[in-house]
């Protein structure tokens, strides 16, 4: 390889020229080269005014320049310097520069710099500065990155104009989706990532368009690149194999363009595996390309298939980590139709885009919302693992409807076990808001505090009974507080690397985040709130990972719910079918009559044979109808199938076939046994279609 210079790879394809001034502005030495530059013999170009060499329009500005020796000031300007041969005169750029010495009293002597482009048959021919241009700077230039198609485009930009005129990048389409890349034959599917020409022919990217996907046709060259994995040379294509390979590929504007150009193909191999191509094309009027050229280009296309790799397993890194991310975190939140949910996920790591945290927000019958917001100890994908464990365990007792003690001291014994294997903890707060009565139950573990903003403008960090993190053995049991909820208030639960960071304390952050949702936010949209705790927090590089859920609470209309208190007499059946009738009526749900009917008599029936004193009876219709019996027997009951000739067994079984779902749950009194119907005409499961996947939006101010 040639050194290294220090001159930018863009003159490698230009002529320099050095005239030494005198004092009186005459040339008084001459380079060597004055033929090929300004195509004049030396002897033509000593004695003569500088001023002679440039054109008439000129003359003014490269007399600023000499003018700039007197001052001991070195000048460049783009001046058009006639050729004496009256060949093509492209505007040249001239530097003059003072020199000690010089005639007394004329003032001192300089030289000035003649740098013209190479005209294009010469424009190829040093190796070594084709070379230094390819091999040097801009290789590090376009290796900088590791994203594929910016890596790819730098790379046709080093190529135009140091190598050849037009070039294209193609790589195999398992590559671009971050799938394994195994060894291809010439049929493999390729996809064209990057084209540039330098020719002002717009041909080349309609011909060749960028993100093209196909497989090339037998008896061209860019299928024998592929099927030999070695460079082909072609230093002349003429009209006729222009036409042929243009016919085979059915695509007749590629005969066209390739006809009279020199190219070579140089296969991208890292890792004994071929990943592409770069398709090279000299056009006609410049020089053909050579043997060694092949060598100089397949020396760059060794290092180009380099940054490509390391593009490839980057990107197949970040998808893997996004799939992780997207299977991880919640599918879709989930919540009453009278509470508004909004989060926002941000990892700590760009690289790696999973972390700990993560959020939950679960609709559960009788119009109530599990929000949960945990935090797992550590970065990365470990962290990611156990915090898919712990959440795919809490959505369970979620569903199961514990309360919210209950669940997480769960969730800390198995913490424990997991610790067995591998230390771990975690912090968690576990919120189950009831949209009819308007109260709110939270329990935390090792968790910072939640906020509560409601409408009349009091904000304030709610406190819940404390207890260590999950998976730290000793400390205060985890228990529970109950708070009553104006409605529509806003109630928030984060992270705490939404609070706290390195040049932060997190009591400046809590300030911080209270201030947000102080008076006024209650009557905010939901998604400027949203956007606004994570206002600033982009541009910190050392952050945490942040989860932040947001909810606004309001309770469910008087007119959508009722309940009556039944007495323990098997009257009571009757008597709540006749008011299950009217409400129903009431609602325009008469089709759900002689079903809800049915049901609301198992229940109660079910209630009074197991369970002693009175029994209440809840309708509720929000997107379903929901039947709830509670009673005051703690134990659950089961469903089985009864044998032919029990008398007794069968009625949760009409329940469990009539219903769209049914559970249980207990109370602090009792027990509640549910049910819940489809109405028709309403979705039961509505999708917001203003967001897809709840990360995805997450990495966007």
């Amino acid at each position: 390889m040639a050194p290294r210079g220090d001159a930018p790879a863009t003159d490698s394809a230009s002529r320099t020229l050095v005239l030494g001034i005198d004092g009186g502005r005459r040339i008084v030495q001459c380079g060597p080269n004055s033929a090929a530059v300004i195509g004049r013999a030396p002897q033509e170009v000593i004695g003569r005014a500088a001023a002679d060499l440039v054109a008439d329009e000129a003359k003014a500005e490269l007399e600023t320049l000499l003018e700039a020796l007197a001052a001991g000031q070195e000048r460049t300007a783009v001046l058009a310097v006639p050729r004496g041969d009256g060949g093509p005169s492209p505007d040249a750029v001239v530097t003059a520069q003072p020199m000690l010495g010089g005639e007394t009293g004329t003032g001192p002597a300089g030289l000035l710099y003649v740098r013209v482009p190479l005209p294009p048959s010469e424009r190829y021919q040093d190796p070594a500065l084709m070379r230094r241009a390819l091999m040097d700077d801009q290789l590090t230039r376009f290796g900088a990155s590791l994203d594929l198609d910016q890596s790819a485009r730098g790379l046709v930009d080093v190529v135009v104009p140091h190598y050849c005129n037009a070039a294209s990048v193609l790589v195999l389409e398992s590559l671009v989706a971050a799938d394994e890349v195994h060894s291809e034959s010439g049929s493999a599917v390729l996809r064209r990532i990057a084209v540039t020409s330098d020719d002002g022919n717009p041909g080349w990217g309609a011909t060749f368009p960028v993100g093209e996907v196909l497989v090339f046709p037998e008896g061209t060259p860019y299928r024998q690149v592929m099927e030999t994995a070695q460079p082909v040379h072609l230093p002349h294509i003429d009209a006729a194999a222009a036409g042929a390979i243009g016919s085979k590929w059915r695509r007749r504007p590629a005969g066209d363009l390739l006809s009279g150009v020199s190219m070579v193909l140089l296969p991208m191999i890292a890792r004994d595996t071929l990943l592409g191509f770069i398709a090279c094309t000299r056009i006609p009027g410049f020089r053909k390309f050579d043997a060694y050229d092949v060598e100089i280009g397949m020396e760059f296309a060794a290092r180009a298939a380099i940054v490509i790799d390391n593009a490839r397993q980057f990107s197949r890194e970040r998808s893997t980590a996004l799939a992780l991310q997207r299977s991880l975190l919640p599918l879709r939140l989930s919540a009453p139709s009278s509470v508004e949910v909004r989060h926002r996920y941000l990892p700590g790591s760009k690289l790696v885009e999973v972390g700990g945290d993560w959020y939950e927000s679960i609709a559960l019958p009788g119009a109530r919302v599990a929000l949960i917001v945990g935090d797992v100890a550590g970065h990365g994908v470990r962290a990611a693992v156990t915090m898919g464990r712990l959440r795919t365990a809490l959505h369970t007792l979620a569903n199961l409807e514990l309360p919210p003690a209950d669940a997480l001291h769960v969730m800390h014994e198995l913490m424990i076990e997991l610790g067995e294997q591998e230390p771990h903890f975690a912090t968690c707060v576990y919120a189950v808001y009831d949209a009819t009565t308007g109260t709110i139950e939270i329990a935390s573990a090792g968790h910072l505090p939640p906020l509560l903003a409601s409408p009349s403008g009091d904000t304030e960090y709610l406190t819940v009974p404390p207890a260590p993190p999950l998976g730290v053995a000793g400390g205060a049991a985890i228990e529970s507080r109950e708070f009553t909820v104006e409605d529509g208030s806003l109630f928030v639960i984060y992270t705490d690397g939404l609070v706290e960071n390195r040049g932060r304390d997190i009591d400046d952050g809590l300030a911080r985040l209270k201030g947000i949702f102080g008076p006024g936010a209650a009557d905010s949209p939901m998604e400027d709130l949203a956007k606004a705790t994570l206002a600033g927090v982009y541009a910190d590089q050392h952050r945490d990972d942040i989860a932040v859920l947001i909810a606004r609470l309001r309770r469910i209309p008087q007119d959508r719910f009722v309940s009556w208190t039944l007495p323990a007499d098997p009257a009571a059946v009757r008597r709540a079918r006749g008011l299950v009738r009217t409400r129903l009526e009431e609602w325009g749900l008469d089709e759900l009559d002689y079903t809800t009917e049915l049901l609301a008599s198992e229940l109660i029936t079910n209630a009074l044979r197991y369970a002693p004193g009175p029994i209440e009876l809840r309708l509720l219709f929000e997107r379903t109808l929901v039947c709830e019996v509670l009673d005051r027997s703690a134990a659950l009951p089961r469903l089985r199938r009864a044998e032919d000739d029990d008398e007794n067994g069968r009625g949760l079984l009409v329940v469990s076939q009539l219903a769209h779902r049914w559970g249980t749950r207990r109370t602090a009194a009792g027990k509640v046994v549910w049910c819940e119907q489809i109405v028709p005409g309403i979705d039961p499961d509505p999708v917001d279609l203003d967001s897809s996947w709840p990360g995805e939006s997450h990495h966007r101010e």
